[in-house]
């Protein structure tokens, strides 16, 4: 009862406050502390309030509250594990199967861009050093494509 006419009262003071603002020309400030003096009256017609008082002072009620807290606990304590070992186990399960792929076909590091019908090419033979005038300008760009299987 006691908090109902507090939560009243301070309903009524917020909407006063909204009003002397609006009075100011502030209209969207007095629109915003009237939503904020709204809520609590709100809260006693829905019967909130009611109910937090009543588990206010019911020990099942702090009972649940440990309860949830021991929960709450548990769950943060198994994602700082988690977190440790590096991932859920549905990633760790991935990563392992990836390793066996890559340890299964080390060669295949390449990528294929086609479907395999057509045969690679055979790599041009080099030319001699001292054939080409400028082949220290084009020593790192041949590396590059010769890299890339161009």
């Amino acid at each position: 009862m006691i908090a109902e006419t507090v939560c009243s009262a301070v309903s009524a003071a917020g909407l006063g406050i909204a009003a002397v603002t609006a009075y100011r020309r502030r209209f969207l400030t007095a629109a915003r502390v009237a939503a904020y003096s709204l809520v609590p009256i709100g809260l006693v017609m829905t019967g909130v309030v009611e109910w937090l008082a009543d588990t206010a002072f019911s020990p099942v009620a702090w009972a649940g509250f440990g309860v949830l807290g021991v929960a709450w606990v548990l769950f943060m304590t198994t994602r700082a594990v988690e977190r440790r070992r590096g991932g859920t186990r549905k990633e760790r399960k991935e990563a392992r199967a990836a390793a066996r792929r890559e340890a299964a076909s080390p060669g295949a590091s390449a990528p294929s861009l086609g479907s395999g019908s057509r045969p690679a090419a055979e790599p041009a033979p080099r030319p001699a050093k001292g054939a080409r005038g400028g082949d220290d300008d084009f020593s790192d760009i041949e590396a590059i494509l010769k890299k890339h299987g161009i």
